[in-house]
């Protein structure tokens, strides 16, 4: 039976592919940060669920000493873990951005460069990383996150390099609008983390807290990046990248054929 290992299953993406590759027979082991949330998955029927903060070097190690001692084999490593901090890059101190690194890029980078030996190994392996549509453009007010997705994607293209001749295989998805509680952690970041009252985009930042919810455009609800993983975990020889919704289709058309310029306007109106 194929297995894979999931980060960041506390809910959305994580949670929702956990559910639908275990009930199409692949072995999955999903992961949170969380005690509270391995015992909710736990509850769900995911009795091989485990505690793992990407952050902790010796949580990454302990998870995958515990697989290959059941399994003796390790097929899919899905880096979804991440978070997103809002804020004007002026508003974003230093140590807030490294938070955001920590996570994002740092964590995801120490999962792939401690299940590379183990598939290096096996002689055969598939990392999936989590980016997004902003890791192909920027809008405006997330910057930190933005920043993140971009050194994803720069890790991941170099690593399809270097892995060329392995039977190791690094995938992208870029994912658009997906229904998840992401937005609304962001919003708790902004205001744990940016001086709201001594920004000059003050009444932006009110505006977006004040908004209620409402249908994002293209969005599509998370299945739809479940069933792509699926699909990479059936293919033997997936393709490098995935593109998710139609925003991310749009968007990075519209990156290819406009001047930085005009591109500009465009995601400032979507900004």
């Amino acid at each position: 039976m194929t297995n894979i290992i999931i980060t960041g299953c506390s809910t959305g993406i994580g949670l929702e592919t956990a559910k639908y590759l275990n009930e199409r027979n692949i072995k999955v082991y999903p992961t949170a940060r969380m005690s509270e949330d391995v015992s909710m998955l736990k509850s769900l029927g995911f009795e091989d669920a485990m505690q793992l903060d990407v952050r902790e070097a010796d949580q990454i190690a302990s998870v995958i000493k515990t697989v290959l001692e059941k399994e003796k084999k390790i097929d899919v490593w899905f880096n979804n873990a991440g978070f997103g901090q809002p804020g004007a890059i002026e508003d974003i101190a230093t140590d807030i951005l490294r938070e955001q690194f920590e996570t994002n890029v740092f964590g995801l980078h120490e999962c792939t460069r401690q299940i590379i030996p183990v598939m290096r190994s096996q002689g055969q392996g598939k990392i999936i990383q989590h980016s997004s549509v902003l890791g192909i453009i920027s809008l405006f007010g997330r910057g930190a996150y933005n920043a993140s997705k971009y050194a994803i994607e720069g890790l991941t293209d170099t690593l399809r390099l270097e892995l060329k001749d392995t039977n190791i295989y690094p995938v992208l998805l870029n994912t658009g609008p997906i229904t998840s509680d992401f937005r609304k952690n962001a919003m708790h970041k902004l205001k744990e983390n940016i001086e709201i009252e001594h920004s000059v985009f003050k009444e932006k930042y009110k505006k977006s807290l004040e908004a209620k919810k409402s249908k994002v455009p293209f969005n599509e609800e998370a299945d739809s990046v479940a069933k792509v993983v699926y699909k990479i975990i059936l293919d033997e020889e997936p393709k490098p990248r995935y593109y998710i919704t139609k925003a991310t289709y749009m968007l990075g058309y519209l990156k290819r054929i406009l001047s930085t310029s005009l591109l500009d306007k465009v995601l400032l109106k979507i900004g």
